[in-house]
């Protein structure tokens, strides 16, 4: 998908719309996507929807067993892959900045498989997802470049690289633990 959206006619394309608070409100999709209002942020929406992950997963840990939490993130996968879709087409753009359920879900099973880390892990772990998704390298470009598109191919897409993310996130402080 191009930045816009091809009217029926194709005479004409429609300019992305800019996330506001009424934009967020209008539909739950809206909401959803763009993670309660921390994707609204004019500088770097994905660290503040991964912040917003993580005071989120820890009030979950308070009232919550592991299996639940597991079942949260299992449900908002699916939920979010058609809150994404729905929010992109909406902003007509492809994968737009202000769509952070990518970031809380994939932030959710990092810190979810981690349990019990305790404040020193999961801020080694927040800094390696954010490296791995905004800068991404390897495996995270891949998924990024190749499922852009309408749809729900770029709903998926728009998860895919933080799925990617969350994983070598893991695999990295897997290695540290076992080599140190």
């Amino acid at each position: 998908m191009r930045d816009g959206l091809l009217l029926p006619d194709a005479d004409r394309v429609l300019p992305p719309r800019r996330p506001t608070v009424a934009f967020m409100l209008s539909h739950p999709a809206h909401l959803v996507a763009l993670g309660f209002g921390s994707g609204l942020a004019r500088v770097a929406p994905g660290t503040w929807g991964t912040l917003w992950a993580w005071a989120a997963f820890a009030a979950m840990q308070q009232w919550l067993p592991p299996a639940r939490i597991a079942e949260v993130v299992l449900l908002s996968l699916p939920i979010g892959w058609w809150a994404v879709t729905v929010t992109s087409r909406n902003l007509r753009v492809a994968d737009p900045a202000a769509i952070v359920w990518d970031e809380i879900v994939c932030f959710w099973i990092v810190l979810w498989l981690l349990t019990p880390a305790g404040f020193l892990g999961q801020l080694c772990a927040f800094g390696l997802f954010r490296f791995f998704d905004a800068v991404k390298p390897g495996p995270m470009g891949w998924a990024d470049r190749t499922f852009k598109g309408e749809g729900w191919k770029g709903g998926f897409g728009i998860l895919a690289d933080d799925l990617l993310a969350a994983f070598c996130t893991l695999l990295v402080l897997a290695l540290w633990k076992r080599w140190w």
